[in-house]
């Protein structure tokens, strides 16, 4: 894989994650929506299936990690090379702000219509993690946790030699085959069904770095504030936890 590819590939992939996860949050959230006030299980499933989506369409150019958790962990345990995970991280939070541009757009009707009849109806949650329970010591181990329950079956799925879902020889992912994708696909939405009622499970530092700041350029009304005290805790947390999901994947192997 050179550079380019890479770029390009997390670009594509994680615009298309994002689109799908804050496009779902959009659909349940904002007023006019036929989702309007789906709930929680259509959330999880939305953010899955944009997991399948993105990863799929990113995965010929760039393996797919679109996470910068996913690809710390697999640079510290020998799958990815370091001098790719600049590319990487560029692609991912490029791609990340530009879906949530699209959301933008893609609901931007609703938006308006929202402003108007709905002024105290919170725009951030779309685009962007924030706890039930404002605890940053409780929320920064909810996301640690919540990450590990991510990258380590990651890592450890490439080693399912006998099962079909290991590394393609000669790339750089754990992904493996398509079936490993869609199992990874699947991981996220239980992750989202146990694990995300604290934090939202952020679980990706671009995933919520990138829309909050799209969330906090954007024109849009009576958006409220983009919250940059919390900021810190979807970013620090996954990475955390993508770096102890390594040294447990070393350990063990």
């Amino acid at each position: 894989m050179t550079h380019g590819s890479i770029f390009v590939g997390e670009l594509i992939g994680t615009a298309i994650l994002i689109l799908f996860g804050a496009g779902v949050c959009a659909a349940v959230t904002l007023n006019h929506s036929k989702a309007k006030g789906a709930g929680w299980v259509v959330i999880a499933f939305g953010w899955g299936f944009g997991v399948l989506a993105g990863a799929y369409s990113a995965a010929p150019k760039s393996g797919g990690h679109l996470n910068p958790a996913v690809t710390v962990g697999l640079a510290i345990a020998g799958i990815t090379k370091w001098a790719d995970v600049p590319y990487y991280l560029l692609g991912q939070m490029a791609g990340a702000i530009l879906g949530a541009v699209l959301t933008w757009l893609l609901y931007f009707a609703q938006f308006q219509a929202n402003a108007e009849e709905d002024k105290a109806l919170p725009t951030l949650g779309i685009f962007s993690t924030a706890p039930e329970i404002r605890k940053p010591v409780a929320n920064l181990i909810t996301e640690i946790i919540a990450t590990v329950g991510l990258v380590l079956p990651i890592l450890f799925f490439g080693k399912n030699l006998g099962t079909g879902i290991g590394p393609i020889p000669g790339t750089q992912t754990a992904y493996g085959s398509g079936i490993g994708i869609l199992l990874v696909s699947l991981l996220v939405v239980g992750i989202g069904l146990s694990l995300g009622g604290p934090t939202g499970y952020a679980i990706n530092p671009a995933r919520d770095l990138g829309p909050r700041i799209t969330h906090a350029l954007l024109p849009i009304p009576n958006k409220g504030t983009s919250d940059w005290g919390y900021a810190w805790i979807p970013v620090v947390g996954p990475l955390i936890g993508g770096v102890l999901s390594a040294l447990v994947y070393k350990a063990a192997f």
